[in-house]
């Protein structure tokens, strides 16, 4: 039994016999025709038995291994690798299909290879998953078939493994620097020309050519009986909430990746930065209800609880109560912080529902609110409209890109900071707004 579940006949096989029975069939008409049938047959029989005896001379003829990550990073390629070892004396052909999980939905997934002799090798293969949670493997089948390639023998290796899928943290390393490099707009982040001081005094020193005349220190000038200089630094550890609404509204796709969860990889990169900076980052989310609460800190560990508690940040497909945040911050957070608010208005309607909460919370904090542009609504307008249905679209398409910009200019009327961007364009934006906010002193 266990012969036959690892035995399996290639499509080559049955073409031979096939052409086999034709010979016989046609023996009847043309007799001179059946001794080549025969021949044919026992040549066929032949060299099935024995690739048979090639193939399942040893049972051990093949090890593969699958070696995962420890965990997904959600919306990258992540690398998975496959390492074979041939261990027949004789090259081999081998098909791969990997059990991948069910959530990517790739149901015809083949690696074919030619395996030298006695030699090991390394595959490798990419997975981007769309969506957080677990991801689990089953098998690893290698089919092993010989040049003669009539029949295959299947090896099984690596069953049930489980991998998690967190937020993009692959992308902190892409990040990680960009905020302290010299060539920022390579990757979209500007450089901000500071405007004044945060006023947090940390020596006084020598006045050297290219300092500001106004930091002169006069009292320290005639001691010294030469020019001195306070010189100052940014102001330290801030805090810096990233707010991530989970409601229905979030859950609109974008790339295969909802806008919660372009928000939730924002927040984690955003969190490096922001504790690279030497800020205390923190973050909670809201719908019905605020919870997966993070206070800003700047302890080592402070990106591992980021981390884990945006592993489980789902949608409730509530309407968010932006009272219920209000009313959280209002009473838990008295110190003046930044909030980064990633949420989104589709209408001007909707922005005045809630515009009394953002206004309260902007009178003792600086609020930026980050929302989406519908990049398919863009198609429409830069497409040419031939028809009346498509004039139809086009000027509805206008109609909302147009009330996105009006939701900017009500926020700006009210002294509440905002983003508009595009989901791709998210992470650069918001540590842009982000970078501008410190060079400006505004916190």
């Amino acid at each position: 039994m266990r012969f036959l579940r690892s035995f399996y006949i290639e499509n080559r096989c049955y073409y031979f016999f096939l052409a086999v029975i034709v010979l016989f069939v046609l023996s009847f008409i043309f007799p001179k025709l059946f001794f080549i049938a025969q021949l044919s047959l026992f040549i066929v029989l032949t060299f099935f038995l024995l690739d048979i005896v090639t193939v399942f001379s040893t049972n051990k003829g093949i090890y593969a291994k699958r070696v995962l990550p420890e965990k997904f990073s959600n919306g990258d390629s992540n690398p998975i690798t496959i390492k074979i070892e041939n261990r027949y004396t004789f090259p081999i052909f081998t098909r791969i299909i990997d059990e991948i999980p069910e959530q990517f939905q790739i149901r015809d997934f083949k690696i074919d290879r030619k395996l030298a002799a006695s030699k090991e090798y390394t595959i490798k293969y990419d997975l981007r998953p769309t969506e957080r949670g677990e991801y689990h493997f089953g098998k690893l089948n290698l089919y092993v078939k010989s040049f003669l390639g009539l029949v295959a023998k299947r090896y099984t290796f690596s069953e049930d493994e489980m991998v998690p899928t967190y937020p993009a943290f692959l992308q902190l390393k892409k990040y990680d620097l960009l905020a302290f490099t010299n060539n920022l707009h390579q990757y979209g982040i500007k450089k901000i020309r500071r405007i004044g001081h945060t006023m947090e005094f940390e020596q006084i020193k020598e006045y050297v050519q290219g300092d500001d005349i106004r930091t002169i220190n006069w009292k320290a000038t005639a001691k010294k009986n030469q020019l001195m200089v306070n010189q100052f630094q940014d102001e330290k550890s801030q805090p810096v909430y990233s707010i991530i609404d989970k409601g229905r509204i979030m859950k609109m796709p974008f790339e295969e990746l909802s806008l919660l969860d372009y928000a939730i990889n924002a927040t984690l990169v955003m969190s490096n930065v922001i504790l690279k900076k030497q800020d205390k980052a923190g973050m909670f989310t809201f719908s019905k209800k605020v919870d997966n609460i993070v206070v800003a800190e700047r302890r080592n560990s402070q990106m591992n609880l980021i981390l884990e508690s945006l592993y489980n940040v789902t949608t409730n497909f509530f309407e968010s109560d932006y009272s219920k945040l209000y009313g959280s911050i209002k009473r838990n957070i008295s110190q003046r912080s930044l909030f980064l608010l990633y949420t989104n208005f589709e209408t001007l309607d909707g922005l005045h529902r809630q515009l009394p909460y953002l206004k309260g919370i902007a009178k003792s904090h600086l609020l930026v609110v980050i929302f989406f542009k519908n990049t398919e609504l863009n198609q429409l307008i830069e497409n040419k409209a031939e028809t009346v249905q498509q004039v139809y679209d086009k000027v509805i398409a206008e109609k909302f890109a147009f009330e996105k910009r009006l939701i900017v200019n009500e926020l700006k009327k009210y002294g509440i900071h905002s983003i508009l961007t595009s989901p791709e364009n998210l992470t650069i934006d918001t540590i842009n707004k982000y970078l501008e906010i410190k060079a400006r002193g505004l916190l």
